[in-house]
């Protein structure tokens, strides 16, 4: 393996949110929301023109003559962008009410069209400020997967598929791009570098139930697991390496299971060599939500003294506190209430616990 020399101490951000992406909302189009504007600011220009236009006898012109609808048109475009010549004045009563009460408040809906843009920013950014302070106050027991590339990805799938909610995933990966992908498929995502701790802090680790470590490099690995679990000693700490040499190094950095997948792959290529029907089951297997699927699941009461044979799940394993027992062994030949089971069943059933 590599040796270390990457530094475990905090960076500093200068904005602590910068990196956190929140999950993506459907937008319209920039050039729909600009139309759409200038329509609306054309249609209350055309409003403004008619209303001076009918009370045009209200309205006098220092250039002499009656009020025409090209001189209603010039008056409602200087008045509601407040230029106001002076050259067309309203004198009578009638006119001048419907300027206090209908062409003011006209003039304050078109001057808001011309800034809604700005004003659009400012919202965005107080409203994803709120996003955020209130993603930061309600994330708890949720699961940080750090690392977004294929191996990443898939946990991901599974997780969803087992039951976890989007807003329960956190994603943390050093490029912008690989994170914004996670948002745009409801995750919520964190830029940076997984060794450093601030990075952590930022996805909410400390208070994370589960930590999946899938990075690239196996060093990596290592190095993000021995910071998760300074973090948090209480979280389920799942990584992945490329090597088994390098495995002993991610359960001696606090790594609660470690995945091989060199390895891994390897024995599946190996199984499907000699037997292409076993490695098709086994990939099936491995495959959450097509055909099989390996479930965890709690013992029922109707299950508990009974064999798990008599399941009608097919049992592979019982858990019984942190022991996991083969169904072959004697101690698992009946369930206890407390226990749990591992089961294949079909994918087409949800998992239930």
């Amino acid at each position: 393996m590599s040796r270390i020399r990457r530094n475990l101490a905090p960076g500093t951000e200068p904005w602590a949110d910068a990196g956190i992406v929140l999950p993506a909302r459907r937008a319209e189009p920039a050039v729909r929301q600009v139309g759409s504007r200038l329509l609306l600011a054309l249609a209350v220009l055309v409003a403004t023109t008619f209303i001076v236009y009918l009370d045009r006898d209200g309205y006098n012109d220092n250039a002499g003559g009656g009020l025409s609808f090209l001189d209603a048109a010039y008056y409602a475009t200087v008045t509601l962008s407040t230029t106001g010549y002076g050259d067309i004045t309203p004198f009578s009563d009638g006119a001048r009410l419907t300027n206090i009460f209908v062409i003011t408040p006209l003039r304050v809906v078109f001057l808001i069209i011309l800034v809604g843009t700005t004003l659009e920013v400012l919202t965005e950014r107080t409203r994803l400020q709120w996003r955020l302070n209130r993603w930061r106050s309600t994330v708890r027991e949720h699961t940080v997967v750090i690392g977004y590339g294929t191996k990443g990805r898939s946990a991901v799938d599974t997780l969803i598929g087992q039951g976890v909610k989007k807003e329960e995933i956190v994603v943390v990966d050093p490029q912008r791009k690989v994170v914004d992908a996670a948002a745009q498929h409801g995750l919520v995502g964190v830029v940076g570098d997984a060794t450093r701790t601030d990075t952590l802090v930022r996805a909410g680790l400390p208070t994370a139930a589960r930590v999946v470590v899938a990075p690239e490099r196996d060093d990596t690995a290592v190095l993000i697991t021995l910071t998760a679990r300074q973090l948090n000693k209480a979280a389920t700490v799942v990584a992945a390496v490329r090597e088994d040499e390098n495995a002993p190094l991610l359960r001696q950095s606090g790594a609660d299971v470690v995945v091989t997948s060199s390895s891994s792959a390897g024995r599946l290529l190996g199984l499907s060599m000699l037997s292409p029907h076993a490695g098709a089951v086994m990939e099936d297997l491995l495959t959450y939500g097509n055909g099989l699927d390996v479930v965890e699941r709690p013992v029922t009461r109707a299950e508990a003294g009974h064999s798990p044979r008599e399941c009608a799940d097919l049992v592979v394993a019982v858990v019984r506190g942190r022991r996991v027992l083969n169904y072959t062994e004697p101690e698992a030949a009946v369930l206890q209430l407390t226990d749990r089971v591992i089961v294949i069943k079909s994918s087409a059933a949800a998992p239930t616990g």
